[in-house]
């Protein structure tokens, strides 16, 4: 499956999958890296020629524990490459390389020359093989080590017994195929076998299984399968790495993507490529779609039919406007869903390696928007709460109104010595921490000139944060 979007972005190469079973391949030379690729080509399913006058261990080896591959002891002529889909060589020099490649070409062969990239048709990248499930990895030669690492973080998501489950799949494929389902209501089976295998990796699918997925697409589930319905999504605070997985599976699922300011493009990354992807982000200080804009927009997708991702940057039910949305469905008869994500004042404990709630100097975490309705800061904080010195303090939206805010709580009580730091977008590559004091921070936030979403914690559990952050500036 393609998209627009996809199409248009410049691919350094093409991924391609190539059938093989009974199709003729050669390869020429007797390195150990001819040796690699007549096996892979082997595994593959095709009929591999070796022609190689001085063959490694490994290429003796192969030919006589793959019926598959035949070994002939000469050097490659032209005429050996008739008939071959792939045609390889491990060269000994350039000019060599190129009177293969020449040969091949004549013959309709597509050619891979090893470690000669400017004679290759195509390349062999990294592989992750769950056959049926396969993942090839390129990086059109540039950095193999780094595509190596990638292979390696996508065998630890793609557990061995993955292969079960894909051949499983081959298997049911026709089974539901001949039920003459509707799209969504084969889409809600195949999501549940998904999600099934990722929880039970390492046990191999039975017919019980099978079983259990289909009464996912009862009648009743066909007709529920119909109806559109909205999942609020917790985007976190920038990385795309702290999605949680209920949510990258939730996005792969939606027809549509509604998302905000805040959420960085590495997160849309994760949607369906096939999915419609709208920015309804509300910009402060700038012409942006108004919520009850938003809202009506998500009741009239749903209506029609549409599974609607709403992405909300950190955790949609802390200040994310979710209760207007969600009331709004509910009256409208909309199926929601909400799936949590992390907020911004974890994001930054995190990347300030501070505990909020260290139990010598914070008994609790309270976290309060300094920015109401009217972009002014709001009458109806508990000023003495805030002015606790057993609390951290996360004020969420609050660089503009910082002034007052800070001359509010320290009109209430709380000691100006107080650790303050301000985080400025949390969890991005260019994320920024300022460590001050309650007394100084404004002043030095000023200077800063954020740009980007901030926060600013305050209390007494960020010292030792903001003795690192003043000893390190």
């Amino acid at each position: 499956m393609s998209d627009e979007n996809d199409a248009k972005a410049s691919l350094a190469s093409l991924p391609a999958f190539f059938k093989l079973a009974g199709r003729r391949c050669m390869v020429a030379g007797g390195s150990d890296g001819a040796a690699w690729k007549a096996e892979l080509l082997a595994s593959a399913g095709a009929s591999v020629d070796v022609y190689a006058a001085e063959p490694c261990e490994r290429l003796e080896r192969l030919a006589v524990d793959k019926a598959a591959v035949t070994l002939h002891r000469r050097v490659w002529t032209k005429a050996d490459v008739d008939g071959a889909l792939i045609a390889i060589i491990d060269a000994a020099s350039d000019a060599e390389a190129a009177d293969f490649r020449v040969a091949a070409q004549a013959a309709g062969a597509v050619v891979n020359v090893v470690d000669r990239p400017a004679f290759c048709d195509f390349q062999f990248g990294s592989i992750v093989n769950r056959s049926p499930l396969v993942v090839g990895i390129s990086t059109d030669g540039a950095a193999p080590v780094f595509g190596q690492a990638l292979r390696a973080r996508i065998e630890t998501l793609a557990p061995e017994g993955f292969a079960a489950w894909a051949r499983a799949a081959q298997e049911w494929r026709k089974e539901i195929a001949g039920r003459d389902l509707p799209f969504r209501a084969r889409r809600k089976f195949w999501e549940a076998f998904a999600e099934r295998a990722f929880e039970r990796p390492d046990v191999a699918p039975t017919d019980a299984d099978l079983k259990d997925l289909l009464a996912s697409i009862s009648e009743e589930a066909v007709v529920k399968a119909q109806r559109g319905r909205v999942v609020l999504i917790g985007a976190g605070p920038g990385d795309p790495e702290l999605l949680t997985l209920k949510a990258v599976r939730a996005l792969q699922s939606a027809d549509v993507v509604l998302y905000d300011d805040l959420v960085s493009p590495g997160v849309l990354d994760f949607a369906r490529r096939e999915a419609e992807k709208l920015d309804v982000g509300k910009r402060g200080y700038r012409p942006s779609p108004g919520q009850p804009g938003i809202t009506a927009r998500l009741v009239e997708l749903a209506i029609a039919g549409k599974v609607v991702a709403r992405l909300k940057g950190g955790d949609p039910m802390i200040f994310g406007r979710a209760t207007e949305e969600v009331e709004a469905l509910q009256a409208a008869g909309v199926d929601v869903e909400v799936i949590p994500g992390v907020t911004a004042a974890s994001g930054a404990a995190a990347s300030l390696r501070a505990s909020l709630t260290e139990r010598d100097h914070a008994r609790r975490v309270q976290y309060v928007t300094a920015h109401g309705r009217d972009g002014a800061l709001p009458e109806d904080l508990d000023w003495r709460a805030l002015a606790d010195p057993g609390a951290t303090t996360v004020v969420y939206m609050g660089v503009r109104t910082m002034p007052a805010f800070v001359a509010r709580v320290q009109a209430a009580g709380l000691d100006p010595d107080t650790p303050a730091i301000l985080v400025e977008r949390v969890s991005w590559p260019d994320e920024r921490s300022i460590a001050g004091t309650l007394a100084t921070i404004e002043a030095m936030a000023a200077r800063s000139a954020p740009t980007g979403p901030c926060v600013l914690l305050l209390g007494a559990a960020l010292s030792g944060a903001a003795a690192r952050l003043q000893i390190r500036d």
